[in-house]
């Protein structure tokens, strides 16, 4: 009877809310996972909210973390660690059905709408060859980087084993954008090596830049010479490449400017190219980093904030309100500015849902945050550039700290896991969990004008 109920309680979810359960599912087996005694080194055993924080930020690959994963994690919990971020980074419908797949089970209407929900897609055509087509793509890069940055790492660590085991964790950390790490310093190790930085780059951007991107370039470059002249981009892939880019150049533009004075002065052309070039790119969503981010100035802080919570690409591992949802706000502005109404991007005119979906995502990124930031400005003693700087960080899921993280208190905690949540699961799908099944009435109330402005 219990059964029954419980069937009957989740046929009546939508797919967004089954999304939502999923990942809630998904949080707590992360959490037993790491809770796991097997999982720490001896002597090692951090209170059950550290867990449970670690776990989330895990499996929204954020990359925030109240311990330290060297000192904490035995060889076995950083092999879990590095499990619960690749869940996190494809999704868990997307190695859902690949476990369907596997065992040759039957992908039905539902299970296809809950992959559609999970991957910010808009449509049911081929999106189980959409999943498929993810995890060849993402598996394939980081199986090239596990290789390339393994081989490498041969001459920073003393046995094949440990270099290779460092490089299956970093590579894994960096493609979904998890921003953990296993050496106990990031990648200030390899501060002064480009080869490492440049790699570690293309894995970030590989993960953020959106998984439909990379399964369009992919049919664009293993295409016949005849099929290629027929290939178009879509539209999606143009306007997310651009303002991905964009956001790279400008942000690391930015970055340099802002600490001319500061940081960068006394430094070699190369140095300042390398350091700004590479946050600007971790501000995307990945959370690795170069150098002590705190030793930057105020102003970079808060810019950096604005970074992160535009965040990475939709259907990529990253969070924040997307880059397309600020390519929309930003040409909706521009276009009402002059005197336009219909929204048009490289001879395309953007719907007007698109529009709509976009003002909100962004408005209510701007409600959270700005509550978030609030309430640890209650309950923690912290400055309050550090306190938006922890909470943009949480909210694009990216991992970056001024340092504060492990003096926050059980509260302040449980606010950023909720953020942490969010941004991996999306506005709108948080959103949607509170949307009733019930039809809007075909019915129109007669319209009158306000004041704005």
């Amino acid at each position: 009877m219990f059964r029954q109920s419980i069937s009957r309680w989740v046929k009546q979810l939508s797919p967004v809310q089954m999304i939502f359960l999923f990942y809630f599912i998904a949080v707590i087996v992360a959490t037993a996972l790491l809770a796991m005694p097997a999982a720490y080194q001896s002597g090692a055993r951090p209170p059950f909210i550290d867990i449970l924080f670690t776990a989330v930020s895990a499996l929204s690959v954020t990359g925030l973390s109240t311990l330290t994963i060297a000192d904490t994690f035995s060889t076995t919990g950083a092999v879990l660690l590095a499990v619960v971020l690749q869940l996190g980074g494809v999704g868990v419908m997307a190695i859902g059905t690949f476990i369907w797949m596997v065992v040759g089970k039957k992908i039905r209407l539902r299970e296809r709408k809950l992959i559609m929900a999970d991957q910010n897609q808009s449509s049911f055509s081929g999106i189980v060859r959409l999943v498929r087509e993810i995890l060849l793509v993402i598996l394939t890069i980081e199986f090239i980087g596990f290789i390339v940055l393994g081989t490498y790492y041969l001459q920073y660590f003393p046995t094949a084993k440990e270099a290779f085991f460092q490089s299956f964790f970093g590579v894994i950390s960096a493609t979904t954008n998890g921003g953990f790490d296993i050496t106990g310093q990031s990648l200030k190790l390899f501060k002064d090596d480009y080869f490492v930085q440049f790699i570690n780059m293309l894995l970030i951007i590989f993960g953020a830049i959106g998984y439909p991107v990379l399964i369009e370039v992919k049919e664009y470059l293993f295409a016949g010479e005849v099929k290629r002249q027929t290939l178009r981009f879509s539209l999606f892939a143009k306007v997310t490449t651009l303002t991905f880019l964009i956001l790279i150049v400008v942000g690391a533009l930015f970055i340099m400017l802002l600490d001319a004075g500061g940081f960068f002065a006394g430094k070699s052309w190369h140095e300042t190219l390398f350091y700004s070039l590479f946050q600007s790119i971790t501000t995307r969503s990945a959370g690795l980093t170069t150098m002590d981010v705190s030793q930057l100035s105020e102003p970079n802080h808060l810019f950096m904030s604005i970074l992160m919570i535009i965040g990475a690409s939709p259907s990529s591992a990253g969070g924040g309100i997307r880059t397309t949802t600020f390519a929309l706000v930003v040409i909706f502005i521009i276009t009402y500015a002059r005197g336009q109404r219909n929204i048009r991007i490289f001879n395309r005119e953007v719907h007007e849902q698109d529009l709509f979906k976009a003002v909100t995502v962004t408005l209510m990124a701007i409600v959270f945050v700005l509550t978030a930031t609030i309430l640890l400005s209650i309950a923690e003693p912290f400055g309050l550039s550090q306190i938006l700087f922890e909470v943009s960080s949480a909210f694009g899921t990216v991992g970056l700290s001024l340092g504060i993280t492990d003096d926050l208190s059980v509260f302040s905690k449980i606010v950023l896991m909720i953020l942490m949540f969010i941004g991996r699961i999306g506005i709108l799908t948080f959103l949607f969990i509170f949307t009733s099944h019930k039809q809007t009435g075909k019915y129109h109330y007669p319209k009158e004008k306000m004041v704005i402005g």
